[in-house]
């Protein structure tokens, strides 16, 4: 379980457009298609990650709740499934069913131009996006970890989406993710 920092996308960036296959619906979706009326979470993810499986409670909740208020969660992953069939895309649609379908779709990123384009290092690594897809967000979902015993409660995301949603600043403080490598083809 190496531990990987996220590259941090700089604030300010738009978000790099995709169209992507759908694990859950087997549709092709782009960004636009499933954007959020108030703001987009955009994280790459992963069936077997000990950091996602350590916090995929919070990242359900907030899914759902802040579904509620506008914002959508778009989940992506990018990891080569050739050495790592567990992400597979079948096991990916299999993990969602498991978890309720909580985010707006569960995307497989078989080429990993779209991993490339966020600048993504590690799963977990997400990005908030505000109503006109402008990164407002980047880091971690909070301090824990599976090698510390800090509680999981979403706080740092959580207090980025309720600033944007209430039209205040998110803080420029942000503390990059941490968690397994992106499972990068090798040529």
């Amino acid at each position: 379980m190496a531990a990987t920092e996220s590259n941090m996308l700089p604030l300010g960036s738009v978000a790099p457009d995709f169209k992507l296959p759908d694990t859950i619906s087997g549709r092709q979706y782009d960004l636009q298609g499933l954007r959020g009326e108030q703001g987009t979470i955009v994280m790459f993810i992963c069936n077997h990650c000990p950091y996602v499986l350590h916090v995929k409670q919070q990242l359900i909740a907030i899914a759902q709740e802040y579904a509620l208020q506008g914002i959508a969660t778009i989940a992506i992953s990018a990891n080569d499934v050739v050495n790592y069939p567990q992400d597979a895309p079948d096991k990916m649609q299999a993990l969602m069913a498991e978890w309720g379908n909580p985010f707006a779709a569960y995307l497989y990123d078989e080429s990993q131009s779209v991993a490339k384009a966020y600048q993504a290092a590690c799963t977990p690594d997400i990005y908030l996006f505000d109503a006109d897809l402008v990164c407002v967000y980047r880091g971690r979902l909070d301090g824990a970890t599976p090698k510390n015993a800090v509680p999981v409660t979403g706080e740092e995301l959580r207090g980025a989406l309720d600033n944007l949603l209430a039209g205040r600043p998110v803080s420029a403080e942000q503390i990059p993710s941490i968690g397994c490598n992106i499972k990068w083809k090798t040529e």
